[in-house]
């Protein structure tokens, strides 16, 4: 008895054991999900994937949760009727809903891209390319109404080209065909996002001559959002959230384009390596990648300056009513 009781008791002791190891290593592992939405895939965003990948937000006892929603308005969707926690997607879209009149205003927290990341390519090579030489094109433009779009034609006004008069200006063509219509044959230039630019210029179909990035300046192209109520219920995820980016933002600052790129290749399976080193090093070298994540008065100002030229602003707010650098400020230091 003494013998099957001493058994018995080392068992359960070790049973005990095994269970409390178990309980506080599930402890020590769960993460808190986090659901973000991003409006498109790009490797525009590297720092997220970066932050992903490096175990940046993981660190800080997040499990994010990423869904490409493919358009502002399916982005911003789901974020109001809360499918999304967070949403990537340009600054506008928290104006345009802040105008409807919301009673949960979409609060622009943490920038991610800091220029317009889209490219002037020419179906024929061009020689000491002056913005002049547009007059009187065929010009495959963006969306009306979007980031891309607005952003163009600020560029084209600020060159004096008056878009709608000095172009045959097509942009009757959704987002995801516009790259497919002009390696059809229609258009003498196009606006276009990498990688597809880049793409387009290995294979022969067309030629970056401009960056619409660089001749805009700094401007809150993409940014982190959430709804008001959220922010306030959530502030210590919204801090980890912030506080993991920008330890993202500085591996990215500091690292090459191929490290980069290396890290980003799970999330672009279908585009060669060196492309996507290439898209990389293009970006850094035009500033495209928010060193902080913080959304200054300046830049904020930029957007919404841009939005009026282009006829899309539809009131002026100030920075602090749809900007909360407090938390992106916390961090940063």
């Amino acid at each position: 008895m003494k013998k099957w009781s001493r058994i018995a008791f080392t068992l359960l002791a070790a049973a005990s054991l095994t269970i409390g190891l178990t309980a506080c290593g599930s402890g020590k592992d769960e993460l808190e999900k986090v659901r973000v939405a991003e409006v498109t895939r790009s490797i525009f965003y590297a720092p997220q994937y970066v932050a992903i990948e490096k175990g940046f937000f993981k660190e800080e006892g997040l499990d994010i949760e990423l869904t490409t929603t493919w358009g502002g308005d399916k982005t911003m969707t789901s974020l109001l009727s809360g499918g999304a926690d967070i949403a990537l997607v340009g600054s506008e879209t928290s104006i345009y809903v802040h105008a409807q009149g919301s009673d949960d205003p979409v609060i622009n927290f943490a920038q991610l891209t800091q220029t317009d990341g889209t490219f002037l390519v020419s179906r024929e090579k061009v020689e000491n390319f002056d913005w002049e030489q547009l007059k009187g094109s065929t010009f495959l433009g963006q969306r009306k109404g979007g980031m891309p779009q607005m952003v163009g034609e600020f560029v084209l006004k600020h060159h004096g080209i008056v878009p709608h008069n000095d172009l045959n200006l097509i942009q009757n063509i959704d987002f995801a065909n516009i790259a497919n219509a002009f390696a059809s044959g229609t258009g003498d230039y196009v606006q276009l996002f990498e990688p597809t630019a880049s793409i387009f210029e290995k294979e022969g179909k067309g030629h970056i001559i401009a960056s619409f990035g660089t001749e805009s300046g700094h401007v809150p192209y993409t940014t982190f959002m959430a709804k008001d109520s959220y922010m306030k219920e959530n502030s210590e995820t919204i801090e980890k959230f912030t506080r993991a980016l920008y330890k993202a933002q500085k591996w990215v600052d500091e690292s090459s384009p191929g490290e980069i790129a290396e890290v980003l290749e799970p999330y672009f399976e279908d585009t060669e390596s060196d492309i996507i080193e290439t898209v990389v090093e293009r970006y850094k070298s035009q500033g495209s990648f928010a060193t902080d994540p913080i959304l200054d008065t300046e830049e904020w100002n930029n957007l919404q300056d841009i939005m009026d030229e282009a006829g899309e602003l539809p009131v002026r707010i100030d920075h602090k009513t749809l900007v909360n650098t407090s938390v992106a400020e916390k961090v940063s230091k």
